[in-house]
């Protein structure tokens, strides 16, 4: 594990050995920062935090949530082993968990806000929840009567975190969380954000999560849109439209896509080979996941894993 010093921005950081697991990564604020939040920007981040875990770049985890707005230039990240590309206007969100890879951030600028989950209260947790599965979106373009009150709410909690001293610390916190909750809540809803159009029906929306939260726990051993019907309690035609109201696709591009996930995240940072995937994700044979993959990807496991190796190789020290 990485030994940092968010003080110094200096770090000791090496490359996890073959076959390792992802290292994990809690929050580590600078010191004197309370209650479990942190807003900065990109470019005092980067420049004071320089070897974090992007020095070189290298798959990790975090325990934490992380807000970016791009106000201006382009990010780049890597979000469950794909590059998601943030412009002017957008937001990235990463939730606590998923796999994720930093890069460097060029001309990119705007706000960047780091909380724990400890952070919101119990009722926007709720809220939000349809928005913090596994599949939800990682880039989020709010609508243009929400993008200008978004970035403003960002400013102020910028400002806000600045200030500390200047009101009383239970206050100060008060005010931070307020405008970081209003924030997540007015992003997370925005019409073309949110994962769970606010038109659907709630019944469908319903059926939904329960089917994310299904998916969860069975991904691996079932593969089938009537396996979850079934484990739901409702007809494939019911699901099928839950999905389509959600996402725009099926339900079984939902359960692909879970599925193709883990695969990512096994031939990649993991180093399993697609014989032990296969097992793994219950497909009859290594040729058939071989053909699952190589069509939702283009790729064998092979030319994946192998990607993934030069990747990581090019971004080693001393290349």
């Amino acid at each position: 594990m990485m030994v940092s010093s968010r003080q110094t921005g200096r770090a000791e950081v090496s490359a996890p050995p073959a076959g390792a697991p992802i290292p994990l990564y809690d929050f580590q604020p600078p010191v004197g920062t309370p209650y479990g939040l942190e807003v900065t920007t990109i470019e005092d981040f980067f420049a004071n935090h320089d070897a974090w875990p992007w020095s070189p770049p290298h798959p990790c985890r975090a325990t934490f949530h992380y807000l970016i707005h791009v106000t201006s230039g382009v990010l780049h990240h890597d979000v469950d082993h794909i590059t998601r590309t943030v412009t002017q206007g957008q937001w990235l969100w990463v939730r606590p968990g998923h796999t994720l890879c930093f890069h460097p951030p060029g001309t990119a600028r705007g706000p960047f806000i780091l909380f724990e989950p400890t952070v919101l209260r119990a009722e926007t947790v709720r809220l939000l929840a349809p928005v913090t599965s596994h599949d939800a979106p990682a880039v989020l373009t709010p609508h243009p009567d929400d993008a200008h009150w978004a970035e403003r709410t960002a400013l102020q909690l910028l400002d806000e975190h600045r200030a500390l001293g200047r009101r009383p610390l239970d206050l100060h916190h008060a005010l931070r969380r307020s405008l970081l909750e209003a924030l997540l809540l007015r992003l997370a809803h925005s019409p073309s954000a949110t994962t769970l159009p606010p038109a659907a029906p709630d019944r469908r929306a319903t059926v939904y999560r329960r089917f994310l939260d299904a998916l969860e726990l069975h991904f691996r051993e079932q593969h089938r849109v009537d396996d979850y019907a079934r484990l739901l309690g409702c007809s494939v035609r019911t699901l099928t439209r839950a999905a389509q109201d959600a996402t725009g696709t099926g339900a079984r591009q939902v359960i692909d896509e879970r599925r193709l996930l883990e695969a990512r995240r096994l031939l990649g940072p993991a180093r399993w080979t697609a014989r032990a995937v296969a097992a793994h994700l219950v497909f009859p044979d290594a040729a058939d996941f071989g053909r699952f993959f190589r069509n939702h990807t283009g790729l064998t496991p092979a030319a994946y894993a192998a990607r993934a190796d030069q990747q990581e190789s090019s971004s080693s020290p001393g290349h």
